[in-house]
């Protein structure tokens, strides 16, 4: 005896494992898919907004004196870098996503550029105090590459710095569950100062290695 066929009806009533039917969770799903689209161009305008703002700006509004503690515990001026090109990033060693891929493009860039890399200081300066101590700050930068120069210091001196370079730093809401891994919202650009520190560029984060490289080939005064 054959067993009796289903119909569209019921093939469409089934249910998964969790009880939910394939026509609502494709539809679930289509909605989550749209949603985090959404979030993304949001994102992205946001991202492409603060740039323009930020490219804008002339250059000497942007950067200035700072004192902050380096990675080793010591006691750092804008002045200890005299004489010498910087590459400033502002980020926060819990960070996610942003900062470790700026990080890694960074170390690959100069490594392109070869001898003309030593030119340039990298430096990352972290927007977390509570949460960066200089020996968190030299584990995660060595990580990358011992030639970065990490920096911190307590939240009077980084919220000054970031004030300098008109730097957004934004701790996500807390909540029970998230204290003490909390993540930061901030702007990501890169900063390239000369040896007097001053602005002579800035970087999108999203630029690839060999822009980055390509960029620093024609800003650096040729050896």
């Amino acid at each position: 005896m054959k067993e009796p066929s289903s119909s569209p009806g019921r093939a469409r009533a089934r249910k998964d494992a969790r009880g939910i039917a394939p026509d609502v969770r494709k539809r679930r799903e289509r909605r989550a898919l749209l949603g985090l689209m959404a979030a993304t161009a949001v994102l992205l305008c946001a991202a492409a907004g603060l740039r323009a703002l930020m490219l804008g700006r002339p250059a000497e509004e942007i950067g200035g004196p700072y004192t902050l503690t380096d990675d080793t515990d010591h006691v750092v001026t804008e002045q200890s870098f005299h004489g010498h090109y910087t590459l400033l990033y502002f980020g926060y060693t819990h960070c996610l996503d942003v900062c470790p891929l700026t990080l890694a493009t960074v170390t690959a860039a100069l490594d392109r550029l070869g001898a003309r890399g030593a030119q340039v200081v990298p430096v990352f300066i972290s927007i977390d105090p509570a949460r960066d101590t200089p020996a968190r700050v030299h584990e995660y930068v060595t990580s990358f590459s011992p030639r970065i120069v990490g920096l911190t210091g307590d939240a009077q001196a980084i919220r000054n710095v970031a004030a300098e370079f008109h730097v957004m730093v934004r701790p996500r809401q807390m909540t029970a569950a998230t204290a003490g891994n909390y993540q930061m919202d901030h702007s990501s650009m890169l900063f390239l100062m000369d040896g007097r520190n001053h602005l002579v560029s800035m970087f999108p984060v999203d630029s690839s290695a060999e822009e980055i490289a390509t960029r620093l080939r024609n800003l650096l005064p040729a050896q």
